[in-house]
This record gives structure tokens, sequence and C-alpha cells, in this order.
């Protein structure tokens, strides 16, 4: 009976795989992994020639057989893109039928993106909620954001540089004017560590280049969160993106009085007088 390890790779930068990854990979009978040509780059780095086999999430189920059956006469190591596996990619599915099969699944831990940028977020890290990818959908963005609006944990997303910008729009219309640390391109040549309140940092991002893959750690609920009442033209601009969504006048002030420090009559009445 095989072992499925769990091996975490570097999330940019070489130096970070450890000496143990690399001796797992070369003693493994299979490598399962979610992009072969990118984990291909990283074996020919290390000079590791085991065989390797694809798992993604769209062929995740039909794999699951195959990779069990070499399980059955050797271990098989699992890798992600970068970090560690089984963190916001299909490794789950693979994990649970491995132990329901009575195989040992044990980890080769490392780099993982979500723990990296906590680590440096100047944010508190005994406790946080780490939440993957947001929807892409704007109106599954808001539900997912106002489902951990009264969370006190620092609060940890990842996302694509196609949607961070949209994404920063909706955390400060629903979550409130936060501290936020923005981590772009980790342990990598242009890496970026950005640190203020959300707002800014929708100013900020909205003049940078769409590039690199984002991590972002976001302040818990606190008293207020410390922010400001906002101005009128804050206010007004955060109307018009819910109008946008279709919401009710009695929906939009309800939910923006929750963080813009203004009461429901006075948001009412600015949304009536726009009509």
């Amino acid at each position: 009976m095989g072992t499925l390890y769990l091996v975490a790779t570097p999330i940019g930068n070489l130096e970070d795989m450890s000496p143990r990854a690399i001796r797992v990979l070369r003693e493994a009978s299979l490598i399962a992994a979610e992009d072969t040509r990118h984990t291909g780059k990283l074996l020919k780095h290390f000079e590791i020639e085991t065989p390797i086999t694809s798992y993604f999430e769209h062929n995740k189920l039909d794999k699951l057989d195959y990779i069990l059956e070499k399980l059955s006469t050797g271990d098989v190591a699992l890798v992600s893109d970068a970090g560690t596996p089984a963190v916001n990619d299909p490794g789950y599915e693979l994990v649970k039928a491995a132990l329901d099969a009575t195989h040992d699944v044990k980890p080769i831990p490392g780099p993982s993106a979500p723990i990296t940028a906590l680590t440096v977020s100047g944010l508190p890290t005994d406790s946080f909620l780490y939440l993957g990818y947001l929807p892409h959908k704007t109106s599954e963005r808001h539900r997912r954001l106002e489902d951990v609006e009264s969370q006190p944990y620092t609060l940890v997303f990842l996302e694509s540089p196609y949607r961070v910008v949209e994404a920063l729009e909706d955390i400060f219309l629903i979550l409130g004017d936060r501290k936020i640390c923005v981590a772009r391109e980790m342990t990598k040549m242009f890496e970026e560590y950005w640190r203020g309140n959300v707002s800014e940092a929708v100013a900020y991002f909205k003049s940078q280049p769409a590039r690199g893959e984002f991590t972002l750690v976001l302040q818990g609920k606190t008293h207020n969160n410390g922010n400001a009442r906002w101005t009128e033209e804050e206010l007004l601009r955060a109307i018009e993106r819910e109008r946008k969504a279709e919401k009710s006048a009695k929906e939009i002030s309800a939910e923006l009085a929750k963080q813009s420090g203004w009461n429901k009559k006075e948001v009412y009445r600015l949304i009536n007088h726009k009509d």
C-alpha cells in the first residue's frame, strides 16, 4: 500500500523548494500535477525524472481510479501549480478517496500564498478566515462579502489581476474602509506588499497594470473599524454601484447605512434625490 504525499512547491522563488520535497518527488512512483507543463519545468530544474500525470478540476473524477491503482503498488506525490496542494485546488477529492481506500496521506510542508501574505500583512494573525477566490459574478461576490461582514477575524482572499479592482471596490462597498494588505507576485522579482485602507487600494491599483496574482489580507470587523463618515461623493458612488445591481432604495439605504456612518433616512434621501 502506497502513501499519498501532498508536496508543497515554490510560489515563485525556486530556492524555497525543500530538500525533502525534492527527495519525495524523486522517490515517488508517480506525480499527479495540476498542470503537467508547469510542473514539468520544476522537475526539469531539479533533475527529477518521475513519471507525471495530470490531475486538475476538469478531469479529477476521471483520474481518481487511475491514481488509486498506482497507490496500490507505490507512493504518489500530489502537487499544485504553486504552493500547498489541496488548498484551492481539486486535491481534496483525491485526499478523501485515498483515505477512504485506507492509504496513508502525509504532508510535505512548504510555501503557501495565504499564510505567506498573512504573516507580513501587519494585521492580526492569531485568528483568520481564508475564503479562497471571490466569486466572479458581482451579485454572488456581494453575498459572499455580506456573509463575513460581521466576522472579527482577519480575512484572506485570492484574486486575479483582471478582477482585483472590482473586488476591492466591492470590499469597500460591503465591508467598509478597513485596513488591508495587498500582496502581489510574492517571492518573485517584482513582488509587492501594499498596505493602507481599502479606498486607497482602489485608487492605487486602478493606476497599475493588470499583472501578477494577488492575495488580499483584510482587517476583521471591529467597532466601526475606526472608519470616518463617508463623504457625500463616496456615498453617491456606492449608491450608483448598488443601483446597477437592481436593488430597491430600501435595501440600498439599509446596507449603506451600516458602512458609511450615514443614517438610513439620509441615504434614502440621496437615492430619491438622484431619481
